[in-house]
């Protein structure tokens, strides 16, 4: 899949239970729709999702279940139960959260990660990173790949942008590890999507800027709205 993917546009597709697009079927006609226009992969969440859309459209699937538990922050497929409801679906690419945060039940990511690359060997994986010296730990633990996913999500993280700086952390972590990046995390228009792949990334992923209208109206009443005052 990595190689499938080189260069190209992954777009993430989701939608929670409180938001106007929650279904499957709507999220594999997005993903349809992403694939009409050139995406060569898809980012998906939750099982009844992700089969659909692997029913739906064929393309490679980048899959997550997003979980959260009273006892940690952690919510990006944050235990062993959510990686094996995606193994049984046979993707390509599972994600998790590879911050250095504790998981849910006191689980640090290094015992977490060692648990499951011994129960399914075949499996490749993803790590959703927060910080240049995460991805680093994330190669050193095996991942086959790390993204730039949580930069701006995690408490230490939540003032910054992927995009401060011209892309500072993404060029950082290009120039420290020696596994494919995946730029992921307010890359909202095409000029940042270029521009990411142009300082080295694998492939950029895109969600709320293409699969979430609700977000792209609000930028759209914003920017009106400040240019008005």
């Amino acid at each position: 899949m990595l190689t499938e993917i080189k260069s190209g546009l992954v777009v993430s597709c989701q939608a929670l239970e409180d938001e106007p697009l929650y279904g499957s079927d709507i999220m594999s006609r997005m993903a349809d729709a992403a694939k009409r226009g050139g995406a060569v992969a898809i980012r998906a969440n939750g099982v009844k999702d992700i089969r659909a859309i692997k029913e739906y459209v064929g393309l490679p699937i980048i899959a997550i279940i997003k979980q959260e538990y009273e006892d940690s922050n952690v919510y990006i497929t944050p235990t062993l139960k959510e990686v094996e409801a995606l193994v049984e679906l046979d993707v390509e690419l599972i994600a998790v959260d590879a911050t250095d945060r504790i998981r849910p039940g006191g689980v640090d990511l290094p015992t977490f990660v060692k648990e499951i690359k011994s129960k399914f060997p075949n499996q490749q994986w993803m790590a959703d990173c927060a910080t240049v010296e995460e991805c680093i730990m994330a190669e050193t633990l095996g991942f086959d790949c790390v993204g730039t996913t949580l930069h701006g999500y995690t408490e230490d993280t939540s003032s910054k942008k992927l995009h401060d700086n011209d892309f500072q952390i993404l060029k950082d972590v290009v120039s420290q590890v020696h596994i494919p990046v995946i730029a992921e995390g307010n890359v909202i228009t095409p000029e940042m999507a270029a521009r990411v792949l142009s300082y080295g990334a694998h492939a950029v992923v895109v969600g709320g800027a293409i699969t979430r209208p609700q977000q792209i109206t609000e930028r759209f009443i914003e920017e009106i709205r400040t240019t008005i005052i």
